[in-house]
């Protein structure tokens, strides 16, 4: 077989199999995010590339190599969105959420795209879990989403999640954080890669993110933003950080943790895996994100988990999942009329919330009952002019061949539990 195409480097199919682990995981960050007042957003796939260029700054790895951005057939600029908090902040500005009162408090599940390098845990479209709260200023507000992904990681079974944590100050105390960075890199500019050079003056921070092995060097013995907070940021952190420990919620502090967007402000956090060597996600504040895409000052703040990242941990860690939901009764049927009394009864089945299958494909008899075993199929039943006439069939057990009679016509569901249940008994 030879393909016209196949799937974009970067991109893969979510085939059964794989899909029912995916909701398996995705329902219980939704339930974790329900239970904490977040109702679902969904925002378009692509934006105007403006919001993404103000919202995550221009100098970001993100908005400078990573996007997918091309011109409609009106010649205007869209992305495909890389991110989600942009989207949700414009969201929220758009269609007046605020207006029923804050904390506005918002969870989506959508695929962003980057155009990187595809590898374990990286992939050019990805999915991304992510909660977003609008109007909370409080540091208990930054420990609650904190706690909340932690609780979701835990319910997942998922054991070596950390939580490394850092604040980066606002946008007033990071002025002399940046002009002791920029002095710092000046004098090492000759072992800096060309895009940290580019950066020295419009935003030094960014070097600090910088994945060359040779700036990360430099990078490591650079000036530590705690050491230039305000002293607003410095209670701020130090409350975030009380309010953790009253949960129990151990963290590391690591003061060299940025994060890779411009619009972070105070907290920044991850949760780095030790098995897989990188996080599974982070997030942190963003207090003046809100007011640079148009809307009134508003504090914000949430996080993103990599559902890839996710999964993969998962994986590595030899997760058992429930077994997906699997045909119950197939009913086999000879000749037209009992095909229609097949697809008839079939239908009832699944009104009651019996998963049941029967023949679409117009094979023989045999054929039928192969794939009823391929199925799975707990139990099947056969339907011919016999059957029909008497309005009577019998329900056969796949695992033990015992077959049991029962009726096809207006009782036929009470009949069919019936004679399930007692079959169930019978091999338990």
């Amino acid at each position: 077989m030879e393909l016209i195409t196949r799937a974009p480097k970067g991109t893969a199919d979510l085939v059964p199999g794989a899909t029912e682990k995916w909701k398996l995981v995705e329902d219980v960050l939704t339930s974790e995010a329900e239970l904490n007042g977040f109702a679902e957003v969904r925002t378009p796939v692509f934006e105007h590339t403006e919001l993404f260029q103000r919202g995550m700054g221009d100098v970001t790895d993100v908005v400078e190599k990573q996007m997918y951005t091309f011109l409609d057939k009106a010649g205007r600029s869209v992305t495909l969105r890389p991110e989600g908090t942009a989207g949700a902040v414009r969201a929220m500005l758009e269609n007046g959420l605020y207006n029923a009162g804050y904390p506005v408090k918002l969870f989506y599940n959508i695929p962003c795209y980057r155009y990187e390098k595809p590898q374990a845990g990286r992939m050019r479209e990805f999915r991304t879990f992510g909660v977003e709260v609008f109007g909370a200023v409080e540091p208990v507000a930054d420990a609650q989403i904190i706690a909340m992904a932690l609780s979701a990681f835990q319910r997942l079974g998922l054991k070596d999640v950390g939580l490394q944590l850092n604040s980066i100050g606002c946008k007033e105390c990071r002025k002399d954080y940046h002009q002791a960075l920029k002095e710092y890199f000046l004098a090492r500019q000759d072992k800096l890669c060309a895009t940290c050079l580019s950066r020295l003056d419009r935003n030094p921070m960014r070097i600090l993110d910088c994945k060359s092995p040779e700036c990360q060097q430099v990078a490591a013995r650079a000036p530590k933003v705690t050491d230039y907070l305000c002293q607003e940021c410095q209670a701020h952190f130090a409350k975030v950080q009380a309010y953790l420990t009253a949960l129990g919620i151990s963290f590391q502090l690591d003061p060299g943790l940025v994060r890779g967007l411009d619009y972070y402000t105070r907290t920044v956090f991850e949760f780095p895996s030790e098995s897989l060597g990188f996080a599974l996600g982070g997030g942190g504040r963003y207090d003046g994100l809100v007011e640079e895409i148009g809307g009134p000052p508003t504090a914000g703040l949430g996080f993103g988990l990599g559902m890839d990242r996710v999964m993969l941990a998962l994986e590595r860690q030899e997760t058992e999942f429930p077994a997906p939901v699997k045909c119950e009764i197939f009913i086999a049927s000879m000749g037209e009329a009992a095909s229609l009394k097949a697809l008839a009864l079939t239908a009832e089945l699944h009104k009651c919330g019996v998963p049941a299958d029967c023949d679409i494909c117009g094979r023989g008899l045999k054929a039928q009952m192969k794939y009823a075993g391929k199925t799975g199929a707990k139990y099947s039943m056969v339907l011919g002019e016999n059957e029909l006439a008497a309005g009577r069939a019998g329900l056969k057990n796949m695992e033990t061949g015992k077959t049991e009679e029962i009726s096809i016509g207006e009782d036929f569901i009470d009949s069919y539990l019936t004679a399930s249940t007692a079959s169930e008994t019978t091999v338990v």
